[in-house]
Formats: structure tokens, sequence, C-alpha cells
């Protein structure tokens, strides 16, 4: 079984980013990853507290959503994608930090665009406030929507979507 990494596994940058399905013996260690990732941003608006961002990821965890990520075997991350009508929301994307800066969460990324490409549906991501996670998503491609008490709202906008207006405006 895999284990999470503490520390890079490797320097080798041509290490495949692998998603792959999570299960409910995974949930310690994505509860682990969540609060590592996001201690830092939840610090500076004075706002962390384990026992709340553990309770509320146990509160919404679905499996069958949720992929490991996984760079030579060792758990680096996740993602949780849901499935709404007309969108999928990516409600999280953790990589833990010894990890990031390696381009794992640009490739966890670049797979979820072909899968959302592939089904023709635009992706919905938040953000918390001065987070870096801001500069991530706009530097992917996700264009800011609209701002919330404590998070800003993005889209990707399908690449396959068709521009059905006519050049003359009609």
């Amino acid at each position: 079984m895999p284990r999470v990494l503490v520390m890079p596994a490797s320097t080798d940058h041509n290490c495949a980013v692998v998603l792959c399905a999570a299960s409910n013996n995974d949930l310690e260690d994505l509860v682990s990853i969540r609060i590592e990732a996001m201690r830092e941003s939840l610090e500076r608006l004075g706002r962390f507290n384990p026992d709340r961002a553990r309770e509320r990821f146990l509160g919404g965890f679905d499996a069958s959503s949720t992929r490991r990520i996984e760079v030579a075997g060792d758990l680096v991350g996740f993602v949780v994608i849901k499935d709404h009508q007309d969108e999928l929301l990516l409600d999280h994307l953790y990589v833990i930090p010894s990890a990031q800066g390696a381009g794992i969460g640009s490739e966890a990324l670049t797979q979820i665009f072909r899968e959302a490409d592939e089904i023709g549906r635009p992706i919905r991501v938040g953000a918390l406030k001065e987070s870096a996670s801001n500069r991530f998503y706009t530097r992917h491609g996700f264009v800011f929507v609209e701002s919330g008490e404590f998070d800003n709202y993005y889209v990707r906008i399908n690449r396959n979507a068709v521009d059905l207006e006519q050049p003359d405006g009609s």
C-alpha cells in the first residue's frame, strides 16, 4: 500500500503523476494532507483550526469522487471532483507542502482538464482568499467569477465548447 510522502520521492521530474481511486481506508491520510496543505493559508487569516478542518472534510467525504495523487507509488495529494449536471466542481486539490512546486498539481489538473473536455463540461473551483492557490488556478486557465466571504470562485470553460453565436452577432 502506498505511503504518505514526507519528503519528495525523487528529484526526477519525469516520474508519472497518477490519479487513482481513493477508498474509505484512505480517509485518515487524506485528512492529514488537507490539514497540512491548508495550515499556512488559514494561519495567515487567523482561521486555522485542525479539528474544524477535519470535521468539515469528514462530513463531505465521498470516496467515489475522490482520487489519490501518487508519484512513484507515494501518496502526495488528492483531488475531489463532484459531478454536477452542468459542470464539474473541483472541490479539493491538495498536494503536501514538501512536494509542492514540482509540477504535481499542474499535472493532476492536466489530467482533470482532459477528462472534463472529453465530456464537455466546465470546471468550477473555489480558493481561499489570500491563498497561493488563486494564482495557481488563474495560471492554469481558470477565470475569476465571483468572491464570497472567505473564497474566490473560478471557472475553466471546456476547451471543446463551441461558440454558437454567429460572426455578425446574431
